[in-house]
């Protein structure tokens, strides 16, 4: 029975091998009718499943000029930081390196590490320390990031830093299992990274 099912599939597909568009999208998923049809006549018991492509959303039409501004979202568990906010510019601490997004970035998603996110906009420049998150650049010329928790470079303070540096490679140099090798590790990580941030 679900052989047929899958002949369906198979004919469907390589009868529209074309590159999806938002309108594509569409067009096929008003197209999922055709499979509920052949669903039902194999297996007419059983409800049909969910195919992936009835499962997709239109994708943001991608503007045909590269606009002037870039449009920031970032978003903490707790707060939104900063929502649909024009920038020039935010150059953001990826786990592969620092990458400065402008208008027109191709659609990327990375992971950040703890460090300096940067905000530009004209002269002004806000930066944030991050812990860890995710940012997703879309191709409109969009950017959403997601921290686990971010703070204003200048709300930190030096001395604390300096000590919780000190409390965790204590704690790395005296750990006797993997939890507390890999707890103090993380507060050691996150303690340089804010010390390089405020030094540098």
């Amino acid at each position: 029975m679900l052989r047929h099912a899958a002949r369906s599939l198979v004919s469907r597909a390589a009868a529209s091998r074309r590159a999806l568009s938002t309108a594509a999208v569409r067009e096929e998923a008003a197209d999922d009718s055709a499979f509920v049809d052949a669903w039902k006549k194999v297996a007419p018991n059983i409800e049909a499943p969910k195919t992936p492509i009835s499962l997709m959303q239109p994708r943001p039409p991608t503007p045909a000029a590269i606009p002037s501004k870039l449009t920031v979202n970032f978003v903490l568990p707790y707060k939104s930081e900063i929502a649909n906010k024009e920038v020039d510019m935010v150059i953001i601490p990826a786990t592969t390196g620092q990458m400065g997004v402008l208008p027109g970035h191709v659609s990327t998603i990375a992971e950040l590490k703890p460090g300096v996110l940067s905000v530009h906009e004209g002269n002004d420049v806000t930066k944030y320390f991050v812990s860890s998150g995710f940012a997703f650049v879309h191709a409109n010329s969009i950017a959403d990031i997601v921290a686990v928790e971010a703070v204003p470079l200048d709300q930190i303070d030096p001395a604390l830093v300096q000590q919780g540096l000190t409390e965790f490679n204590a704690n790395l140099g005296s750990a006797s299992t993997d939890l507390e090798k890999a707890e103090a590790q993380i507060g050691v990580d996150v303690h340089s990274a804010l010390n390089a941030a405020l030094s540098g």
